[in-house]
């Protein structure tokens, strides 16, 4: 069943500010696109965008593995 008008107007009148989290460790051993923080970042950005959300931050770990507390503040 399609949406009302009122709903997706609605929809559309909801603001989010939202975070991405980028992280990519050394140890991955993945490739493509998402194989660099800045890419990572780039592709999570043009997301939000594409939603119409407002990014308020990025955060990003770029080579931190999660199995060492090397680097935690």
């Amino acid at each position: 069943m399609p949406a009302s008008k009122e709903v997706i107007k609605n929809k559309m009148q909801e603001n989010y500010n939202v975070g991405i989290y980028c992280r990519l460790s050394r140890d991955d051993e993945r490739t493509g696109e998402s194989v660099s923080i800045e890419n990572q970042r780039e592709m999570l950005s043009r997301y939000v965008r594409e939603q119409g959300w407002n990014l308020y931050a990025a955060y990003c770990d770029d080579g931190v593995s999660g199995t060492t507390f090397a680097g935690v503040r």
